[in-house]
């Protein structure tokens, strides 16, 4: 009963959205003649203007509110599975042993080595059952370059298989002690799409470092960062840091108001090469980005801030790599709503006082793959917009006003005090 009361309280409290409060509006443009579902793609720049996590989005038809849900283009979660080695041993002076896969469909595998320093080319085969036929799904090669300085690879990139077992031969200086499983993450239904948030060419070396610099607008989320290479080097492996920090025009009072960078790091890699009569072909150009401390919102310095992001490629004694360019992208979201025939749209954002909306369409929302592509138009100010009238208490709204009413009930006990004490004085004399 007191849980409903609250919620009952916290709705009855709660701001109301009402288009004259919102600062910034968007139209939506709909194909002509749209009946049903209908999406369009958030583009970085809402972000800036709206409130954290987009929770102050509306959308409007006329002046009728709008149902809608935002989807974030990534795939479920995964998990890892690993699998222990069958039947594993030597046979014609290479290492063998069988995989019992789970259900389901895989591709990229994760092949458990120890040792450093070699090259080796795995030969794989499925089946329906262990002692049955073998069909040949391919040859690949993992490597461990470690002496020269070009990292490691251990992933099989089979084709999309379900086979129940899997078979292995690998031919090089692996023996069977080092192998010490396998493990797989399941494909996920579709990939990630991602949508760039700040592309850079102004790149500049300091020291056997390349920095990369750039401003993120407020509340603008990040997800990865994508380097573009040059020819040269051919081939190379670096550590990659990403640091972020908010940026303030505010002065800190106290060092302990100023937020800590938040930083991650990677790996960079591409090696396209024959050595030992082996084709080496793998690339990672791009790296996860850290998670913002979400402290950084409570924080005095760093209240609306925007972010500077510095990302450090780390070339040790090495050529720099010749960089055209760095992206840092955030994964693509898209709004979807029922649109009306000749209707007309318009997205309004710029509330502070709003929290996310939860609609029933968004609990029940299933994606339609004939969905209507509509498009955002340019951002302009709200001709209507009013600034929303201060709900706070009193003492909120003027909190000079208490201290100069507690001082002046300090005072006051103070005089009575005082005269007390005198007529205590004359009392005793």
């Amino acid at each position: 009963m007191r849980l409903f009361a609250a919620v009952l309280l916290f709705t009855i409290a709660a701001p109301l959205p009402e288009i004259r409060y919102f600062r910034y509006e968007r139209p939506v443009e709909v194909p002509a003649q749209t009946a049903g579902q209908a999406c369009f793609l958030i583009d970085p720049a809402i972000f800036a203007d709206a409130e954290p996590q987009l929770a102050d989005l509306r959308l409007y038809r006329g002046a009728t509110e709008t149902p809608f849900v935002i989807q974030l283009s990534a795939p479920s979660a995964s998990t890892e599975q690993r699998i222990s080695p069958l039947n594993l041993g030597s046979r014609a002076g290479q290492t063998v042993f069988d995989a019992a896969m789970p259900k389901g469909r895989y591709s990229d595998i994760d092949l458990g080595v120890v040792g450093h320093d070699f090259i080796a080319t795995v030969a794989i085969s499925g089946s329906q059952t262990q002692s049955a036929a073998q069909t040949r799904l391919g040859s690949y090669t993992v490597f461990d370059l470690s002496r020269q300085k070009l990292g490691r690879s251990t992933v099989l990139h089979l084709p999309e298989s379900d086979f129940p077992y899997l078979h292995f031969r690998i031919a090089g200086p692996i023996t069977p002690e080092n192998v010490t499983g396998l493990s797989i993450t399941r494909l996920p239904a579709s990939q990630p799409r991602y949508v760039t948030v700040a592309a850079s060419s102004q790149i500049r070396q300091k020291g056997r470092e390349t920095v990369i610099g750039f401003q993120v607008p407020q509340n603008t989320p990040v997800e990865r960062v994508v380097f573009v290479p040059g020819r040269q080097p051919a081939n190379f492996s670096r550590d990659v840091t990403i640091s972020v920090s908010p940026i303030s025009n505010r002065p800190a009072t106290d060092a302990a108001e100023t937020p800590q960078p938040v930083t991650s790091s990677g790996n960079l890699l591409r090696i396209h090469q024959v050595q030992d009569g082996h084709h080496l072909d793998e690339e990672r150009l791009s790296v996860s980005s850290p998670t913002v401390d979400s402290s950084w919102n409570a924080t005095p310095t760093a209240v609306d801030a925007p972010t500077a992001w510095t990302v450090t490629v780390e070339n040790g004694d090495d050529v720099p790599i010749q960089l055209t360019s760095v992206r840092l992208e955030m994964l693509e979201r898209t709004l979807c709503f029922d649109a009306a025939p000749a209707a007309a749209y318009t997205l309004f954002y710029g509330d502070s006082t709003l929290a996310a909306p939860r609609y029933d369409y968004a609990q029940l929302f299933q994606q339609e793959p004939n969905a209507a592509q509509a498009h955002l138009g340019v951002e302009q100010a709200n001709p209507a917009y009013q600034q929303r009238p201060d709900s706070r208490p009193f003492t909120e709204r003027h909190p000079a006003l208490l201290w100069v009413a507690l001082a002046f009930a300090i005072g006051l006990l103070g005089l009575v005090a005082l005269r007390s004490a005198r007529q205590t004085g004359r009392w005793a004399s």
